[in-house]
């Protein structure tokens, strides 16, 4: 998803970042963080309980004007029979008809990814995020502060996720604008220019409040991981 140019792009910027604080920052890029099985069939759904209904409302008008309904007999029973029936089979097939038609629209991977709800997406890279936080933080102490900045590029979704210590520090002023960069690198197609200015936005909140301690340990990999 990036060249090597960025790579060492961002890597540097993460090393220059690191050199002020005792902090660690890492980034990770992955292009997408679920398939969202569930959406094909979650619109499947809607359509199979809103079209039959709206194509029903529409023909009202039909069976108000039938003649079946202006005298009742043996014949006109049977009939009313008849029509109810075939509206039940209709409806029916319809139904399945909308379900199966919208889920495989909706199925495909462009379609799935417009009609995906952003606050799912949101959800999912946060999980993914999350993960990956804990599994780098294995390496680490507890006192030692670190910094995750995760992106998915099919998603358009960024999430930040940093030790308690630096969040109580720092606020939430610094990572909304690193999120923000590294959001819009990703709409200008451009993303290693965003996680560039997010390092260095991280970079520098934690120098301004967890300065360097020693030497530098760099246990956490100044490259980017893609996945």
């Amino acid at each position: 998803m990036l060249s090597e140019a960025d790579h060492k792009r961002i890597s540097d910027a993460i090393e220059a970042a690191e050199a002020k604080t005792s902090g660690e920052i890492f980034c990770v890029l992955t292009h997408d963080v679920s398939r969202y099985r569930e959406v094909p069939l979650a619109w499947g759904v809607i359509a199979a309980f809103v079209v039959p209904p709206l194509l029903v409302l529409s023909g009202l008008h039909r069976l108000a004007m039938a003649d079946i309904f202006s005298s009742w007999t043996d014949e006109s029973v049977r009939a009313v029979e008849g029509l109810i029936l075939r509206f039940l089979s209709a409806y029916t097939l319809v139904q399945a008809g909308a379900f199966l038609a919208v889920a495989l629209v909706v199925s495909l991977p462009a379609v799935r990814r417009v009609l995906t709800p952003g606050v799912l997406k949101q959800h999912r890279v946060r999980q993914v995020a999350r993960h990956h936080f804990s599994a780098a933080g294995a390496r680490l102490s507890h006192a030692e502060p670190h910094v995750l900045i995760f992106a998915s590029l099919a998603d358009r979704k960024v999430e930040l996720v940093a030790h308690q210590a630096i969040h109580r520090a720092v606020g939430e002023g610094p990572w909304n604008e690193a999120v923000a960069a590294v959001a819009a690198g990703m709409k200008a197609g451009r993303p290693a220019d965003g996680f560039v200015r997010a390092v260095e936005v991280c970079g520098a909140a934690l120098a301004a409040h967890f300065p360097p301690d020693g030497p530098a340990k760099n246990q956490l990999p100044n490259r980017l991981v893609e996945t």
